[in-house]
């Protein structure tokens, strides 16, 4: 990353609550600088690095995909409540949402994420009412923790800002090159220790790795506590030792809710 280097997207300080999430209603997502200390970038990528292939894991080729890593290590179950982060997502998804996952990616050259996509949309709705500005609800998210400084040439996520008002998804591999009110797909071009925190509705997508390194991931994935937790593999079972180590709101954020209703 050259001195020159200028962020394309709007960036928020991880203080700036109200600001991120007006961003996520506007936009779709908000860019965090520096959440993350050279140190922690460091000891994360040192840590995906000691990960071995578990359950619905993908390693080897071109890319390595751990699932669960909240499950693995102290060093990730720190990542589900890091200050900032967690408060963005408890103050658009109530303060008893959870985590659904928690992955970490190594995506050497040549590996090719391209594939624009939405995660999910819980409601279809009509273009006229997509095209009202209301604020519709926020009931997923993913924060990405970037263990590298990102240029177009080592695989950046591209996004089209505003394009969670669509209404509607776009399906895995259905669209290469989409459109949203005159708007094409951008690269989020980051430093190390930055974060990306977007919902799910937003058309994104992976692209290919050009260049010689390595790109190293941390994605942990938000929602409100109705909605389902894809812990894998089934059945899936809770380490002791992380409960044994994990806060009070850690816990909650692993599944321990108070009692409501449904259970």
């Amino acid at each position: 990353m050259t001195t020159s280097f200028a962020y394309r997207q709007k960036t928020f300080a991880l203080d700036d609550l109200a600001g991120m999430t007006d961003a996520l209603h506007e936009d779709g997502f908000a860019l965090v600088p520096g959440v993350l200390s050279a140190d922690e970038v460091a000891a994360a990528r040192e840590g995906i690095d000691r990960l071995k292939p578990f359950g619905f894991d993908h390693a080897g080729g071109v890319g390595d995909h751990y699932k669960c890593v909240f499950n693995r290590e102290q060093l990730f179950l720190n990542y589900i409540d890091r200050p900032g982060i967690v408060d963005l997502a408890e103050s658009t998804m109530g303060d008893q949402c959870h985590i659904i996952g928690m992955t970490a990616w190594r995506s050497r050259p040549g590996h090719n994420g391209w594939s624009p996509h939405t995660d999910h949309i819980l409601v279809t709705v009509p273009k006229e009412v997509a095209s009202d500005r209301s604020k519709f609800p926020i009931y997923l998210c993913t924060a990405h923790y970037y263990l590298d400084d990102l240029d177009e040439d080592l695989c950046p996520t591209y996004v089209i800002p505003g394009s969670h008002k669509s209404g509607h998804a776009l399906s895995w591999g259905k669209d290469s090159d989409p459109e949203f009110e005159g708007r094409k797909l951008e690269p989020v071009l980051c430093k190390a220790g930055d974060v990306l925190f977007f919902r799910s509705e937003i058309w994104h997508t992976g692209s290919l790795n050009k260049s010689d390194r390595t790109r190293y991931l941390i994605q942990v994935h938000y929602s409100h506590r109705t909605i389902a937790q894809r812990f894998s593999p089934f059945p899936f079972t809770y380490s002791p030792e992380i409960l044994s180590v994990a806060n009070p709101r850690q816990l909650r954020l692993l599944g321990k809710h108070p009692e409501a209703a449904y259970g």
